[in-house]
């Protein structure tokens, strides 16, 4: 095996642990929203993802207390990815997180929709066929005229709108700082926004879901910092299609935690989404020949 296929194989490797970790972070935001408001359970997640963060930046001896480049897009990034987070917790407090998730993977679909307008990227007839099938996939999840419709899985929608936003504007910000640091700006600006209304509905925690709260954070801290490795040694358009490996991982701790697993139109429109935004990311990385491995390392998950 040649040095860049073991570099891939590494890469590939380090983005399946991360999106196997993912899911352990809305596993416990599920069972913490159950006693716990949820603007509190996702301050929680920001709050102790930035105090994880601390030793990796003091031991990559990265000066997070500097002010960052592009104040501006920093923010709006930040806030779209807090605003994604609660909208997504909301989502998954009363429906099932492989529901939930699969509406957040409209997010390329987007990212597709925005980028040439932000960042004037291309956008063809075959990314337009891949977002409308896409949509089509969000009806047959969301089962409007039937009597499965649950109005708070649009939370989930909103928060890949969100989320979207938040991939945009990180393209944006491309070589303005380092990943860690960035990632720590995101936690930090998170826990501040939020604070205001945690102390409005704040509920103690007892030591097991204090304990509960910090695994969360240390599990969001951990999946971040393997995906930034994963992209040090693959691109992004040889890594995206394993991103979607999360709702393998949510479906399998959904169904050990809590006893769901999809039905058959859940799984069809979940396929459908999941195709779509495999083919209009990779569509949209080849007629654009940016080099997206700067940026797309910046891409954290919720």
């Amino acid at each position: 095996m040649n040095k860049a296929n073991k570099s891939l194989l590494v890469g590939i490797s380090l983005m399946l642990v991360a999106m196997s970790v993912v899911p352990l972070v809305d596993i416990i935001a599920k069972i913490l929203s159950r006693t716990y408001p949820v603007i509190e359970v996702a301050w929680s997640r920001f709050f102790f993802h930035s105090m994880w963060l601390l030793p990796l930046l003091y031991w990559r001896n990265i000066r997070w207390w500097e002010a960052p480049k592009s104040p501006k897009v920093q923010l709006f990034r930040s806030l779209m990815l807090t605003s994604a987070t609660v909208l997504f917790f909301l989502a998954i407090k009363t429906n099932p997180i492989p529901s939930a998730l699969t509406l957040l993977f409209i997010s390329p679909l987007v990212v597709a929709i925005i980028a040439p307008f932000a960042l004037g990227e291309k956008f063809d007839i075959v990314m337009g066929l891949g977002v409308l099938a896409g949509f089509v996939g969000v009806i047959v999840v969301l089962q409007p005229n039937t009597e499965e419709f649950r109005p708070s899985l649009m939370f989930a929608f909103a928060a890949g709108i969100c989320y979207g936003l938040y991939i945009v504007s990180t393209r944006k910000l491309s070589l303005s700082a380092p990943p860690l640091a960035t990632l720590f700006y995101t936690a930090i600006v998170g826990t501040l926004v939020l604070t205001p209304f945690v102390i409005n509905s704040w509920v103690m925690p007892d030591l097991k879901a204090a304990l509960l709260m910090a695994t969360m954070g240390l599990f969001a801290a951990t999946s971040h910092f393997l995906i930034i490795k994963a992209f040090e040694f693959a691109s992004a358009s040889e890594l995206s299609p394993f991103g979607y490996f999360e709702i393998v991982g949510a479906i399998i701790f959904s169904y050990f935690v809590f006893g769901f697993l999809p039905n058959k139109v859940a799984i069809i429109g979940l396929i459908i989404i999941s195709m779509s935004g495999l083919v209009v990311s990779w569509r949209a990385i080849n007629i654009n020949k940016q080099p997206h491995k700067s940026f797309e390392s910046r891409i954290e998950r919720l």
